[in-house]
């Protein structure tokens, strides 16, 4: 039995949330869910299951320019808020595409590191914008531009994929097929994640915030 101690902890924790973090986690949610929708095209080769891990993209995409904009109307920014958001995004927007990668075919050896280098990446840039955002805000409630792109840009591939689902282009039939280096497969589409990923650690990139 829970102690009474620490179920007022418990629900002190929940208390501090704001309305935001709660569409964070609906954010966060949809990423989850993308992961397994995509593990369930690969145990059934069912396309709806595919088509569905690729909407959840955008609907995570909704979710986290909503929790931004309620935070700045309710003024209520915190760090919990910002960690809240990092982690949601990692999962909806470097985990999950990575997952819909290998599920449409990208599952050779070169094309595993490519996708780890795409999802650290990511990591990569959402903790460098966290210790960075105080600077970058010059004094206001939000920043000004971007160093290198937002991790949400994956949303692109992922539209990339289910359009490749919808022509059929996807398993053996993966755009630009397959080739072999030192013994190991990898699909050229994959690059798109090396350059996803790249661009996202990128300090030359500078992008206006809207």
């Amino acid at each position: 039995m829970q102690e009474p101690g620490k179920r007022k902890k418990h629900f002190s924790m929940i208390r501090s949330f704001h309305l935001a973090d709660f569409f964070t986690l609906g954010n966060a949610a949809c990423g989850v869910l993308a992961v397994f929708f995509a593990m369930t095209y690969m145990d059934t080769q069912a396309k709806e299951f595919f088509y569905a891990a690729a909407a959840m993209a955008p609907i995570a995409f909704l979710f986290d320019v909503l929790d931004g904009r309620i935070a700045r109307w309710r003024r209520q920014h915190s760090a919990l808020g910002r960690e809240l958001d990092s982690l949601a995004d990692i999962i909806s927007f470097g985990v999950a595409p990575a997952t819909l990668a290998v599920a449409a075919g990208m599952n050779g050896i070169w094309d595993w590191i490519v996708l780890v280098y795409f999802v650290c990446c990511g990591v990569s840039r959402l903790a460098r914008f966290n210790v960075t955002a105080e600077d970058l805000s010059q004094g206001g409630d939000k920043v000004a531009y971007f160093e290198g792109t937002p991790i949400p840009t994956s949303v692109v591939l992922t539209a990339v994929l289910a359009f490749a689902a919808w022509q059929g282009r996807i398993g053996a039939d993966l755009y630009w097929g397959t080739l072999t280096i030192g013994g190991w497969d990898v699909h050229p589409l994959v690059l798109l994640f090396l350059v996803s990923g790249s661009m996202m650690i990128s300090k030359t990139l500078r992008i206006p915030k809207i």
